[in-house]
């Protein structure tokens, strides 16, 4: 359902057709009619405070594709994931980069950490027209699966279980329509849920084995 292109420093997820989007990404958030989700990955130097970041994307992005989603990120785009469900007929297709370098448990922070930065973004598409209230409800469901993966992955934060990380974005993608619901009960939340929660669960493991060989390397572990 969703094509995805590797072109470095951009990771492309184009839709099938122009599909509405909902999403509080960081260029073009909220409600979107378009038919691309870009990931544009950064270094952890490039964001420092007095730098403009949202503004420098938004420019970026109307450079690359105008109307598109836009995603931030400083986790290899490299690392992607993507996993499909199909469930009485509905189709959803995930497409994640998983990074928890700011991992928190929510109710709760950590003290700022301005050298670790790390983000878990994911663009769902599902095969079903839904009403715009259908839309946030399915969102809700991919942002509970996004939860389920990451404390399935049992890193433990001075302040818990971690839950997901201080910068996480995730945007949904479905046809203009007039299904009126898209909870656990339905076919279009399972479908929603499964894709979001086994791509995310694979990043989630494929991070947490990059870090280990990481300190390893560094000879912190």
């Amino acid at each position: 359902m969703i094509s995805v292109a590797l072109d470095r420093p951009w990771l492309r997820a184009r839709l099938p057709h122009p599909m509405r989007v909902l999403s509080w990404a960081p260029v073009n958030p909220g409600y979107q009619i378009t038919d691309q989700i870009l990931w544009r990955e950064v270094r952890n130097a490039d964001l420092t405070p007095d730098f403009d970041a949202i503004r420098w994307f938004a420019d970026q992005i109307a450079g690359q594709a105008p109307g598109a989603v836009g995603l931030l990120t400083s986790r290899d785009v490299g690392t992607w994931v993507e996993a499909r469900a199909r469930v009485q007929g509905i189709t959803a297709h995930a497409i994640a980069t998983v990074g928890l370098s700011n991992a928190e448990s929510v109710g709760t922070r950590l003290p700022y950490h301005p050298a670790d930065y790390g983000t878990i973004n994911v663009a769902v598409a599902v095969d079903v027209g839904l009403s715009e209230i259908a839309q946030l409800e399915a969102l809700s469901i991919a942002v509970q699966a996004r939860t389920a993966a990451v404390m399935a992955g049992g890193m433990t934060l001075a302040t818990g279980v971690a839950t997901g990380t201080g910068t996480d974005c995730l945007a949904l993608a479905c046809n203009v329509g007039d299904g009126c619901f898209a909870g656990l009960h339905t076919a279009v939340g399972e479908a929603v849920g499964a894709a979001t929660r086994n791509a995310v669960a694979t990043g989630v493991s494929n991070w947490q084995a990059w870090f280990h060989a990481e300190m390893r390397h560094r000879g912190l572990a």
